[in-house]
């Protein structure tokens, strides 16, 4: 089973820009993207062989979740079933017999880190969330999760370090997910791989420059360890400022 995620960053601008022939050639079982920036019926994806499952922001033109998948889930949710968290589109659930995919979108702490209290809150509540799916089956979940865990996921660490994205409290949050029993997947094939990165800043030509970050993941539980294929980063796929990340997994 293949499973690809993408950070679209606009999914109109990234249309023109070739993402269904990318989508056609992926040819994913499922297919998550993040930030689409869309108001329900702002766009016409015709996906010939997947069902449609979408997470719109309240404020226009802004975050939006989706799921594109073969196969039609047992159940759908959107939001993480909080008021406080649910008004962004930030997720997308789809249940299976045996497991759950979702996409997610975690808040960025932003300039000055005048969101961290917030993203805080959110990484708290996002935890429990999928400890509480974990009770009934294995989850596997994606997106951008907007922190680069260790000094190897990006290129300039030093500078860095109190930047939104590689403060230690969201680093630290990243730690607890996977003390928490969650795989990241790439670092499970990969764990030494430098200079890999998902994200570029349009600024100073950083993506010529492969300065970038590794802020887009496939996690998941535990449990599923040894179902994993592998898993990979699409550094040569262009678009959207974020490239996207695919994991292989037998279920």
């Amino acid at each position: 089973m293949k499973l690809i995620s993408w950070n679209v960053n606009g999914l109109r601008a990234c249309v023109e820009k070739g993402f269904l022939d990318f989508f056609k050639e992926a040819d994913a079982d499922f297919f998550c993207i993040q930030e689409s920036k869309l108001q329900e019926g702002q766009i016409d994806l015709q996906l010939e062989g997947y069902h449609q499952y979408w997470n719109y922001a309240v404020k226009k033109g802004y975050s939006g979740t989706a799921i594109f998948a073969k196969k039609e889930p047992v159940s759908v949710m959107l939001g993480i079933g909080m008021e406080e968290h649910d008004q962004e589109g930030r997720v997308v659930t789809l249940e299976y017999d045996n497991y759950y995919v979702l996409t997610v979108y975690t808040p960025n702490s932003q300039d000055g880190l005048k969101r961290l209290d917030y993203r805080m809150k959110w990484e708290e509540d996002f935890l429990s969330y999928l400890k509480k799916l974990e009770e009934k089956k294995p989850v596997i979940f994606c997106g951008d999760l907007n922190v680069a865990h260790k000094e190897i996921d990006l290129k300039n660490p030093k500078t860095n370090r109190k930047n939104a994205g590689f403060t230690d409290e969201e680093r630290a949050c990243m730690t607890k997910l996977q003390e928490n029993g969650f795989v990241d997947t790439f670092r499970h094939f990969y764990p030494d791989q430098v200079e890999i990165y998902s994200w570029w800043s349009y600024r100073f030509q950083a993506r010529a420059k492969n300065a970038g970050w590794r802020i887009d993941y496939f996690m998941v539980s535990d449990s599923l360890k040894d179902k994993l294929q592998d898993a990979g980063i699409l550094t040569e796929v262009y678009g959207s400022d974020h490239c996207p990340v695919w994991l292989e997994i037998n279920l």
